[in-house]
């Protein structure tokens, strides 16, 4: 049940239609991880949190940088030198004290990764690095876990949602293959702070729709953004029946 400052809190949510007093319920139910607490991560968590969604699992090993409080908008000044976890946990709670923080403050190698996606109803990768998302699509796939994927960069911006849960849904191996550990990041090739905003809460409009049950998620389309012209392009993925990630979990 919601109790009267629930209902006060997430009133403009509940008059939704798509979402009203049962959509709520559910996002209170949830549980939620969030890897990377950067640039993406930042609108992720603060709107996820803000939304009411029960449980959020926070995942980053690295501390708030000068250079990071350009775009990573959940972390300020006072925290230069803290930890991105903790950082986040303060901000967090200042925002909805209803929901429930879990910490992860140190890389999750592969048991402990396992560990965190099976704890949890969906994953959001909001990490900046290709072997990070590798190893958290390979988990999701797995354990059947929906994944919500935002990359960001220079002036563009990509998102896709996998959801092993569904017969006709690619991975994210299916779209991207190998890929390349020499990918450039944002410490290398730079990007614009409101555009990991923009994919961040994007990520975040997928999770809650995931997560609530209404809409229709970005399941097998990925969306392309071009932050130069301000222009939106979506393209159909379709899973690689020959995939070394999932083709063995739709046998």
């Amino acid at each position: 049940m919601l109790d009267d400052q629930e209902l006060m809190r997430y009133s403009r949510q509940i008059l939704l239609p798509q979402i009203d007093v049962e959509g709520q319920l559910r996002l209170k139910q949830s549980r939620v991880l969030v890897v990377g607490l950067g640039g993406l991560g930042s609108p992720v968590s603060m709107y996820l949190a803000t939304a009411g969604v029960g449980e959020l699992h926070l995942a980053d090993f690295d501390h708030v940088a000068l250079s990071n409080l350009q775009r990573q908008i959940l972390h300020d000044t006072q925290g230069l030198g803290q930890s991105k976890v903790d950082s986040a946990l303060s901000r967090l709670a200042g925002l909805n004290p209803l929901v429930r923080l879990v910490p992860h403050r140190t890389a999750l190698d592969a048991d402990s990764l396992a560990a965190a996606v099976e704890a949890v109803d969906l994953v959001l990768d909001c990490s900046d690095n290709f072997m990070t998302r590798e190893a958290v699509n390979s988990a999701c796939v797995t354990l059947k876990k929906p994944l919500v994927s935002g990359a960001a960069i220079r002036l563009e911006g990509q998102l896709a949602v996998f959801d092993s849960r569904r017969q006709d849904s690619p991975c994210y191996h299916c779209l991207y293959g190998e890929g390349s550990e020499s990918e450039l990041t944002c410490s290398e090739a730079g990007v614009v702070g409101p555009l990991v905003g923009l994919i961040g809460s994007l990520q975040a409009l997928e999770a809650l729709k995931l997560l609530a049950g209404f809409g229709e998620p970005l399941t097998g389309r990925l969306l392309l953004v071009d932050g130069a012209t301000s222009r939106f392009r979506e393209l159909r993925v379709k899973r690689d029946p020959q995939c070394a990630v999932c083709a063995s979990m739709h046998e």
